[in-house]
């Protein structure tokens, strides 16, 4: 996964523009710098990083943990 929950939506748009409208989908403001594992309900950030890490093409498969 290359998009973590230690990440910011800003900084997450700033690099896949495509992001922004699954971000919309979740009411996740995208002009916030704060991680968004302390932005979004825990019950739906599993969701959202899935979603959004499907959108940019990425998964367990395409990436290897630590690197």
């Amino acid at each position: 996964m290359v998009i973590q929950p230690s990440m910011s939506p800003s900084a997450v748009v700033e690099v896949w523009a495509e992001t922004e409208e699954v971000f919309n989908k979740y009411n996740t403001p995208i002009n916030n710098r704060h991680a968004l594992e302390t932005l979004v309900k825990k019950e739906i950030l599993p969701s959202l990083i899935e979603e959004l890490n499907s959108i940019v093409g990425s998964s367990n498969a395409t990436c290897i943990e630590g690197g």
